[in-house]
């Protein structure tokens, strides 16, 4: 779409674009659907991708509660599909069946403008994974959907998970800039409103589509440097 007064909010001095990934980069839903119809046909596939889905963040609070020690999110997507299947499916998985299921999430679909455009925006600016998924997982992930990352920015390299300072704040540290001069881009308004308040620019990418059949709610932020419904179309407004 437009920049949302990229002037004001410094556009110029980005030189790193760190980009969530589940749902921004990749798309989730049907990932992981594809696969939950494999590994359990009697079951809808879909809503229990999403039930899945909504696990994520109590279980990511946990951690960052210190309710839990840091954990994978490996073993997190483990840990919540096994407790949802038999709580509210009534199914008792094999171990194969989880652990089929769990690696669904290390090789995700991009979203159709997701590679060219990441190939676009490389031209000019160190691009980063910044994301809740661990290193090995998001390296699959980029060598099967094509994903160019500069630096791959997981959860286990800090011992914490977004919104976490140190997330934001540690990707500035590995790419040696200051927060200022490294740009979220993310699908997720409370991604980007934790990032800008750590000092980053923030970018939002509409993915109506996100949660497959499930409407989603835009919320972009007038204080998101640019509000856009690809990243093609991100690469369009900074020139690449």
């Amino acid at each position: 779409m437009t920049a949302a007064g990229n002037a004001e909010i410094g556009v110029a001095d980005v030189k790193v674009l760190a980009f969530d990934t589940f749902g921004t980069v990749a798309d989730w839903h049907t990932g992981v659907s594809s696969t939950l119809a494999q590994v359990f046909p009697a079951l809808d596939a879909s809503r229990l991708a999403r039930d899945w889905r909504r696990c994520y963040g109590p279980a990511l609070a946990e951690v960052e509660s210190g309710e839990r020690p840091f954990t994978v999110l490996d073993d997190l997507h483990r840990i919540t599909l096994d407790g949802l299947l038999r709580s509210e499916y009534g199914v008792v998985a094999t171990a194969n069946q989880l652990d089929e299921a769990v690696r669904a999430w290390h090789v995700l679909p991009g979203w159709p403008d997701s590679s060219a455009g990441l190939h676009r925006l490389k031209s000019k600016y160190t691009i980063a994974a910044l994301s809740n998924g661990h290193v090995s997982l998001l390296t699959a992930m980029a060598e099967s959907a094509d994903l160019p990352w500069d630096v791959i920015g997981g959860a286990d390299l800090w011992g914490h998970y977004k919104p976490s300072a140190e997330v934001y704040l540690g990707i500035a540290r590995l790419t040696g800039v200051a927060p200022h001069e490294v740009m979220m881009v993310a699908t997720h308004a409370a991604d980007l409103a934790a990032a800008r308040s750590h000092g980053l620019k923030t970018a939002y990418v509409a993915r109506p589509r996100e949660w497959g059949p499930e409407p989603k709610v835009e919320e972009p932020d007038p204080d998101d440097a640019f509000f856009v419904r690809g990243i093609d179309e991100l690469a369009t407004l900074l020139d690449c």
